[in-house]
C-alpha cells in the first residue's frame, strides 16, 4: 500500500505515467468511466477548500466511484479532540483511500502511518501540495510541451506557499530550469529551498520587481498572500496588494507567456486578463481533476 505525502515520493517516471494517464482520460473519458466502480474515496478536509476538495469527489465519481466525507473540523471528531491518527484508523475501515486537507504540517504523513488504506495529502498547512503541483505539471506540460529549459516566475507569497515549495520541488528534478522569485522581502522563499537550489546549480534570481523579472519569464506563477498564515493582521493587510497583475504589466512579457495561478485568487490578477490567451489559471482546475483522476488509479493499483 502507497499514499502520496510529499511530490519527491513520485520518481520521474511515475510522474511521465501519471501525466500520460491523465492526457489519455482527456481523449477517451468513456474508457475510465467505470475503472473505481465499488470504491469509495474519503474526503477529510480540517481546513476550507473549493478546487481540491470538489475536484477529488468529481475524479473520482468520473471514475465510477462514490465519495463520503467531511468539508470542515468542526463537522468531525475532531471536535470533541479525536486524534488524527484515530480518524485515519477508523476512516480506513469505511473507505478504499483517503484525501486529507489539514492546517497543520505533517498531519497526512501521521495519517499514512495510520491508515490500511492509501493517504494522499490535499494540502497541509504552508508545507506541501502535491496534488496541485499535478495539475500544474500537466498544465505546463499540454502548454509547454516539456518542462526543461524553461525560466519559471514565482511571485507572491512564497513563504507560506506550499503550493510553490512543491512546484519547485518537482521542477527541480529537469534540466536547466532557471527560477526568478518575485515577492516583498517579507515573503521571500525560505532560505533553506534556495540554498537547496544553488547547491544544484540552479540559477536563482530573487527581485522585489515583477514588471523588471517579467520579459524573461516563460511561465508565471502568481500566488495570493495568505491571510490564514499570518499571526499579524496589520503584516497582512500591508502586504495583501504587493503584487497585482494587470494588462498593462504584461506589456513586455512573451506572446507564449503561461500564467499559472493555483486558486483561489483574490486580487491579484485582474479580471481583465482572464480572456487573454495566455491565462492558464481555469485550465489548471480542470487539469487538477485528471490528474488526481490518474492518481487515485495508480494508488488503487488500478490498471
Amino acid at each position: 500500500m502507497r499514499s502520496l505525502i510529499d511530490i519527491a515520493e513520485l520518481s520521474l517516471d511515475e510522474i511521465d505515467s501519471l501525466l500520460a494517464t491523465a492526457n489519455d482520460i482527456i481523449d477517451n473519458p468513456e474508457k475510465y468511466s467505470e475503472k473505481c466502480k465499488g470504491k469509495k474515496l474519503a474526503t477529510l478536509f480540517f481546513e476550507p477548500s473549493t478546487r481540491t476538495r470538489l475536484s477529488f469527489e468529481a475524479a473520482m465519481y468520473e471514475l465510477g466511484g462514490n465519495v463520503l466525507g467531511f468539508s470542515e473540523a468542526t463537522s468531525s471528531s475532531t471536535a470533541k479532540g479525536e486524534s488524527v491518527a484515530d480518524t485515519a484508523k477508523t476512516v480506513s475501515c469505511y473507505a478504499d483511500i483517503i484525501a486529507m486537507r489539514h492546517p497543520k504540517e505533517g498531519a497526512p504523513l501521521v495519517a499514512s502511518m495510520n491508515a490500511s488504506i492509501p493517504v494522499i495529502n490535499a494540502g497541509d498547512g504552508g508545507h506541501n501540495h502535491p496534488t496541485q503541483t499535478l495539475a500544474d505539471l500537466l498544465t505546463i506540460k499540454r502548454e509547454k510541451g516539456g518542462f526543461d529549459n524553461l525560466t519559471v516566475g514565482l511571485c507572491g507569497d512564497l513563504k507560506f506557499g506550499r503550493t510553490v515549495h512543491s512546484l519547485i520541488n518537482a521542477l527541480r528534478r529537469y534540466n536547466n530550469v532557471k527560477f526568478v522569485l518575485i515577492s516583498p522581502n517579507e515573503l521571500k522563499l525560505p532560505d533553506y529551498i534556495k540554498e537547496s537550489l544553488k547547491k544544484d546549480n540552479f540559477e536563482v534570481f530573487e527581485t522585489t520587481d515583477l514588471e523588471a523579472a517579467m520579459p524573461k519569464l516563460d511561465i508565471l506563477y502568481m500566488t495570493r498572500v495568505q491571510r490564514e498564515r499570518f499571526f499579524n493582521e496589520e503584516e497582512y493587510l500591508r502586504l495583501k496588494d504587493s503584487y497585482i497583475l494587470t494588462p498593462e504589466k504584461l506589456k513586455n512579457a512573451k506572446s507564449d507567456l503561461s500564467i499559472l495561478h493555483p486558486l483561489p485568487r483574490v486580487n491579484e490578477i485582474s479580471v481583465a486578463i482572464d480572456d487573454d490567451p495566455r491565462a492558464c489559471y481555469f485550465k489548471q482546475v480542470l487539469n487538477g481533476k485528471y490528474m488526481r483522476m490518474a492518481l487515485i488509479l495508480m494508488l488503487l493499483g488500478v490498471k
